[in-house]
This record gives structure tokens, sequence and C-alpha cells, in this order.
């Protein structure tokens, strides 16, 4: 049986609950993810992130401020105001059957995988996807 440790990506883009709104959506432009695992200073999973946290958190466009306040704003908002604190975690050895359950059952972009209070992964939509295309190369490797 395939385990969620077989597909999850383990170099996992992380953040401190004490950094800036700002830190976050830097790092979700600079590296494209749409998820952010929240560590403590010990590296125990305390939070999530996500792309629409970030949206909700942050002042509108339409808003008549400028750039510069706005950027001041989101730099004096710490994450662990705004992030995910009930977040559904698996271990490494869960199927990845339900995980992908998981997943889109409860519309979720992601799980968090946890190994001893830290994390030690993610799994996204996108890791499923990739497995997709490998299955079906398997299957069809010509096309």
């Amino acid at each position: 049986m395939f385990q969620v440790k077989s597909i999850m990506s383990r170099d996992v883009f992380t953040l401190n609950q004490k950094e800036s709104l700002s830190a976050a959506k830097d790092l979700m432009d600079l590296a494209r993810i749409r998820h952010i695992p929240i560590v403590d200073d010990a590296g125990c999973f305390v939070g999530l992130l996500t792309h629409r946290d970030i949206l909700a958190a942050t002042i509108s466009q339409l808003a008549d401020i400028d750039h510069h306040t706005q950027n001041e704003i989101e730099r004096s908002i710490p994450i662990e105001e705004i992030m995910q604190t009930d977040v559904l975690t698996v271990l490494p050895d869960l199927s990845i059957k339900e995980a992908a359950r998981l997943l889109l059952e409860e519309k979720y972009g992601c799980l968090p995988v946890i190994c001893e209070k830290k994390l030690c992964g993610i799994i996204t939509e996108a890791d499923f996807l990739r497995l997709t295309i490998e299955l079906m190369e398997a299957v069809d490797p010509g096309e």
C-alpha cells in the first residue's frame, strides 16, 4: 500500500509564528506556493497559513492607502494572529488513498505531515497530480 511518505514533499518552506504577514506574502510570491506551515522556535508545527488567509488579512487595493503604509501595516502583523491553528495533520504512514479522500471530501488544499510534533513534510494537491502523471506514463509511456 502506498503511504503519504512516498509522495509528500519533504523540503517544505516554513515560517515562524512570530514572523510577519509581509514575510509570508514574500515567501508565497517567491516560492510560488499557497500553503505555509508555521512552526515555533523548537520546530514544532503550530499552524498553517494559506493564500486565502493572507488575502483576508491584506488591505484591499481599493482602500485609499499608499503602498508604503500598507507595507508597514503588513510588517507589523505577526503570522500567529492570522494563521489557522485548528489544522488536520496526518502521519507519514497514512495511506495515500485516505489522504486523497481527506483532501477531496474536506476541500483541503494540503495536509501537514507530522513526526513526533515536528513537521516532516506536506502533501498537497500538486503531489497527487504528480502521482497521476507518473501512473499515466507507466500505463502508456508513449504518450
